[in-house]
Order: C-alpha cells, then sequence, then structure tokens
C-alpha cells in the first residue's frame, strides 16, 4: 500500500470520514456545497458495496477500498508530444481534448468546433453565467445514489461540460483523453461529465483514461448525457489502461422523442473495470444503443451493468455484449430491460456471447426482462462457450497456423459488435487492439 505524505494509511471509507471537513474545504463551491455534504452523509451511511450487494454479487471491491488515495493529485507533467501521438487514433480531423491530472490543458489539445459551449467542469462550476445550467441538469439523472455516485457529487472537480444548441451537427469526433503522470500516491480522480445536445443536433465523443505511473489510479466517473428530441449522441468508451488502473464509470442517458443515443464499451485494460449504464427513454419513437467488446486476460476484471428504461410507446433498445476470456480473467454481464405498462409496441434486444480460453477464467451473465406491457417484441440471450473445433479445423485444413486461426475466429465473433461504429479510424484502432491482444498481425 502506498502512503500519501499528509494522510495515514487507512481504508478509503475510513479516510473519507476522517477527512471529508478538509477535503470538502478544498472544493468549496457554494452552490453545492450543501449537496456535497448530504451525498457524503448517504455514503457514510451506506458504505461500499460488498458481495452481499446483489449487484455486486460477482464483483470484489475490496482491491480498491483497502488503499488509501490521495484527493487532489499534483498537476505538473512531463506529458510529451511523443507520448500523446501514441494516444491518438491516428485522427488528423478530430478534435481533441486533454485532461492531464484532472487539468484541462489547451497546449495538449485541438479544438476547431464552434458554435457551442465547452469548459472544463470545474470552470464550469465557477461560472455564474453556467449556474442555471447546473441548476437544470446536475445529478438530474444520476440520482440512484450508490456509493461511487454519492462520491463523485461529493469530490466532483475534473471532466468537462458540452452543450451542443439546436441543430448544430459537430461534424469531427472528439476525443477526451484522461491522462494521469507524475502521482508518486495513489490518487483517486472523481470525473464528472455533462454532454447536453439539443433538438436536431449531433456529436460523437471518444473517451479514454490513461495512467502513466506504477502508483494506482481509481477513477470514479459520471457522466450524464440529455439528448433532445430528433437529436443524435454517440459516445465511444476506449478502456485500454494499464495494470495499476481502476475504473467505476456511471453513465446516465436521458433521451426525449425521435432521438437516437449510442453507448460503445471496448474494455481491453485496466486492473478492474466496472460500467453502470442506465438508459432512461422519455417520449416516443427513441432508439437505444449499447454495444460492448471486452478482451482481457491475466487476473483482470471488467463488469458490465446495464438498464433501459422503456417508459413510452414505440420504442427501441439494443444491447450486444461480446467477452472473450484467458488467464484468470473475470467477466460479469448483467443486463436489465424494464418496460412500463404504457410502453407498447417496445422492441427490446439483449444478447451476450462470451468465449472462454483458459480453464481459469469465468463468466457470471444474467440477463433480465421486466415487461407490464403485452404488446412487445422482448428477447434475451447468454451463451458461454470454447472456440467452435469443427470452424478450427476447417481453416487449418486450408493452411492457416492454430494461432492465427484461432484469431481470425475470435475476431469474427467480436466484429459484429463494431457494426455500428461510423468513425473509421476508432474501428481500425478496435480492430489492432483486437488483433494485438489475439497476439496476431493486423493483415490476417
Amino acid at each position: 500500500m502506498v502512503q500519501t505524505t499528509d494522510i495515514p494509511v487507512m481504508a478509503l471509507k475510513e479516510q473519507i470520514t476522517e477527512n471529508h471537513h478538509e477535503f470538502l474545504e478544498r472544493l468549496h463551491h457554494r452552490f453545492l456545497d450543501e449537496d456535497r455534504k448530504a451525498a457524503l452523509q448517504r455514503f457514510e451511511k451506506a458504505g461500499f458495496p460488498t458481495k452481499k450487494d446483489e449487484e455486486y454479487k460477482y464483483t470484489n471491491l475490496k482491491e480498491i477500498t483497502e488503499k488509501a488515495y490521495n484527493f487532489f493529485p499534483k498537476e505538473n507533467h512531463n506529458i510529451t508530444k511523443e507520448q500523446l501521438d501514441q494516444l491518438h487514433l491516428g485522427e488528423e480531423n478530430f478534435d481533441w481534448i486533454t485532461f492531464v491530472n484532472g487539468k484541462l490543458h489547451k497546449e495538449l489539445s485541438k479544438v476547431s468546433i464552434e458554435n457551442v459551449e465547452f469548459l472544463s467542469f470545474n470552470y464550469a462550476l465557477n461560472d455564474e453565467k453556467h449556474r442555471d445550467v447546473f441548476d437544470q441538469y446536475f445529478n438530474t439523472i444520476a440520482s440512484d445514489k450508490s456509493a461511487f455516485t454519492n462520491l463523485n457529487q461529493a469530490y466532483c472537480k475534473y471532466g468537462f461540460f458540452l452543450k451542443v444548441p439546436k441543430n448544430v451537427v459537430i461534424e469531427k469526433p472528439i476525443h477526451i483523453f484522461y491522462i494521469s503522470q507524475n502521482q508518486e500516491e495513489n490518487t483517486f480522480y472523481n470525473t464528472r461529465n455533462l454532454l447536453i445536445v439539443d433538438e436536431g443536433a449531433k456529436v460523437e465523443i471518444i473517451e479514454s483514461h490513461h495512467n502513466f505511473d506504477s502508483t494506482y489510479v481509481l477513477t470514479n466517473s459520471v457522466t450524464e448525457i440529455f439528448t433532445y428530441p430528433n437529436a443524435k449522441a454517440d459516445w465511444h468508451k476506449l478502456q485500454n489502461d494499464n495494470d495499476t488502473s481502476y475504473l467505476i464509470d456511471n453513465t446516465f442517458a436521458r433521451q426525449e422523442k425521435d432521438s437516437l443515443t449510442t453507448v460503445n464499451t471496448f474494455s481491453f485494460g485496466g486492473k478492474l473495470v466496472r460500467n453502470n449504464l442506465d438508459f432512461i427513454q422519455n417520449g416516443s419513437n427513441i432508439n437505444s444503443f449499447m454495444n460492448g467488446i471486452t478482451i482481457i486476460g491475466k487476473d483482470q476484471l471488467v463488469d458490465h451493468h446495464t438498464a433501459v428504461h422503456h417508459n413510452f410507446p414505440n420504442c427501441e433498445s439494443y444491447q450486444n455484449y461480446k467477452g472473450i476470456f484467458d488467464g484468470k480473467s473475470h467477466g460479469v454481464f448483467n443486463g436489465k430491460v424494464f418496460v412500463d405498462k404504457i410502453a407498447q409496441k417496445t422492441n427490446a434486444y439483449q444478447q451476450n456471447n462470451n468465449v472462454l480460453l483458459s480453464e481459469g477464467a469465468a463468466i457470471d451473465t444474467k440477463p433480465q426482462l421486466e415487461i407490464f406491457a403485452d404488446d412487445v417484441k422482448c428477447s434475451h440471450g447468454c451463451t458461454v462457450g470454447q472456440l467452435n473445433e469443427d470452424a478450427l479445423f476447417y481453416l487449418r485444413a486450408r493452411g492457416i497456423s492454430k494461432k492465427e486461426a484461432q484469431a481470425l475466429l475470435l475476431y469474427a465473433f467480436a466484429n459484429d459488435a463494431m457494426q455500428n461504429i461510423d468513425i473509421e479510424p476508432l474501428k481500425e484502432k478496435i480492430s489492432r487492439l483486437l488483433a494485438g491482444k489475439l497476439g496476431v498481425d493486423i493483415e490476417f
């Protein structure tokens, strides 16, 4: 365990309890002070979830919660252009925004977007002009009051606020980099993102986190997405961090009529990753898409918990999650679909398919449907298995090595979860990561 310089080594909950007054003083935003205190009180009453909690039945958080962390990272860094270039997708036609140790760095960013409101979250918190926006939107849908959303509400400082006005189409995807470097202590980031896509607007976001240190980083992220009528929002999460990184990601999307929102989650790295994803449909003729690809090994854990709330008629949702697990890795998928009694003509699809490549790998999968309407099309399913021996034999009989034959089959298995990516450099990046994880050249 790494000891912070001014806080004695203790478990995370005790560290918060004993130091929360000091922490809140350093985060002073007058209009949020009472909200922060109330969130901490809720957290202290319930504590962190354990394996006795149904939602964390298969995910043990002790590795995370028994460490101590620095809540206020050092801002100094020496990120080079070459290091940043290695993280890029080759996206010359992209905009990118770079946060290092929680701070927005304009010199490491390239922003050409116009006619939008974009601010770092910490700046927006101190900007009187945006006070009404935060009163209207902040924590509106992130209201499940779990331990981690409470902690985020109490300590949020890092992240961004983006509002795309009515009928504005942002042609270039925006890649958001969160980088941690030169932290001598375990570090706790509470990242907060707020995206508002007004009527008829369109935007695509790519989000990635990168820890450059050997000390541990715990990122507790909350993202709220508001998609208004006839608007389109795509959010792609590229999770490929190192083995000293923990990520708890809570994403909430609320959609109005005739809108389309997609969240794609590609999980290849990180020691422990928990993705909580909630879609709330607040109108008719809504389309919600959730896709995920997980390829992990060693003793990594990736846990996807999804929920779609069909509250109005004539809406669709689509969930497609693929998992490939090697070594002693552990995957979890729990997908929920709720259909209200007035949500007639709902079409909800949910599928989770998994391949185990070793005896030590494991997957716990639990699709769930709760349907209170009678005129719906809802389906769910899951599979857990190994590679098809007949297909493997077929490929090997045509002169393909066993390793490349396995990779071909696994690539094909995962590929359909990428079909709705319309950003070609991102699709190529995912393909290269897939090939790298499978141990073959991209040209196979």
